[in-house]
């Protein structure tokens, strides 16, 4: 997968985080992962089709999942419940959406499904294609994960 189509999930990432959590995102070092992808405990899954097509994981610890959503609602979290669960999606749909309109500035044209959400330990998860880049994203509140498995459809 060509970096042209990591980078702008780095950039959403962080326009999203900067605007509703006020946090800044630093990315970690990627890494090419094949077949299982290591997952936390809040896990959103959101397709992706048209010009490339796949899959994208967003994958966060609890403890920083409920800070997020804190942040968000002003409101203290202590559990992965519907509430925090649905906040989580929404931000992964956020981000996912505008990731594929940079993609757009590379002539690349996709759509997303609504998003999936697994909560608990599972330990790892197969995506829809054998390989995935993972980006790890650092905040102050805690460090997640998107995996991108996606391949072009042409």
């Amino acid at each position: 997968m060509r970096v042209e189509y990591i980078n702008p999930f780095f950039q959403a990432t962080n326009d999203v985080f900067s605007v509703m959590l006020n946090l800044q995102t630093k990315r970690g070092n990627l890494k090419a992962v094949e077949e299982l992808i290591p997952v936390h405990e809040a896990n959103v899954v959101i397709g992706v089709t048209g010009d490339m097509r796949g899959s994208l994981l967003f994958s966060f610890p609890e403890e920083m999942a409920l800070e997020m959503v804190k942040i968000m609602s002003g409101m203290e979290m202590n559990k992965l419940d519907a509430f925090v669960t649905s906040a989580l999606s929404e931000v992964a749909n956020i981000i996912s959406g505008n990731a594929l309109t940079y993609l757009a500035q590379n002539q690349l044209t996709c759509d997303i499904s609504p998003p999936q959400v697994i909560v608990g330990a599972c330990g790892s998860m197969s995506m829809t294609t054998e390989k995935a880049v993972v980006l790890p994203l650092q905040t102050n509140v805690g460090t997640f994960e998107i995996s991108i498995s996606l391949h072009g459809s042409k």
